[in-house]
């Protein structure tokens, strides 16, 4: 679990990242899987246990997460809770053409939390949350502000669900990755809902 200060040096020219949230203990395998085709993780909070985190394995190794308003002493097992003082509360971390902010979302009611998020964090170019535990993208504006759904068993509203954001100097995309219930069958991968581009 990397905090997620960025190394010194060049930032890449470009990344791909796999979003996610909201896993409670518990990783669905078609995201872990997703992940390990990215360069890097990002979880935005109410991980459950460092598990979940260990089972994050992308191509560089590196995982930013936040904490949750869940990721307390009381629901996590006792042999990780020394990991809970090394989450912070919110990150801001430098991409190719542009600032990704990692936050949970509990801190603001949801009737305002794009409103907020976007006032809070103005010169992010994007924003990642969780705690609805609904998949959302909104990119009808700058910073986009996107929740990749709950990717676990909890709560899930339709399927375990990530986002995928390439990051190059010229443009973000995104790509939208939801599951089947695996009580319904379905081990085969949904077609994705959408991608967008921001250039």
């Amino acid at each position: 679990m990397d905090p997620g200060t960025p190394s010194r040096g060049e930032t890449p020219s470009q990344l791909r990242l796999a979003l996610l949230a909201d896993t409670h203990g518990a990783l669905d395998p078609r995201i872990q899987e997703l992940v390990s085709e990215c360069d890097l993780a990002v979880h935005a909070g109410d991980i459950g246990g460092a598990a979940v985190l260990a089972r994050l394995q992308p191509r560089q190794g590196r995982v930013l997460a936040v904490l949750g308003n869940n990721d307390t002493a009381r629901h996590w097992p006792s042999e990780d809770q020394s990991l809970l003082c090394h989450l912070p509360e919110s990150l801001d971390y430098a991409l190719p053409g542009g600032r990704l902010i990692i936050i949970h979302g509990h801190q603001t009611p949801a009737r305002q939390r794009h409103q907020w998020l976007r006032q809070r964090f103005p010169n992010a170019r994007a924003l990642v949350y969780g705690h609805s535990h609904r998949l959302v993208v909104d990119t009808e504006q700058l910073p986009w502000v996107l929740n990749p759904g709950a990717a676990g068993r909890e709560r899930t509203h339709g399927g375990p669900s990530c986002l995928i954001l390439t990051a190059s100097l010229s443009d973000w995309s995104l790509e939208t990755h939801r599951f089947a219930h695996r009580t319904r069958a379905a081990r085969h991968r949904q077609p994705r809902d959408g991608r967008h581009h921001l250039a």
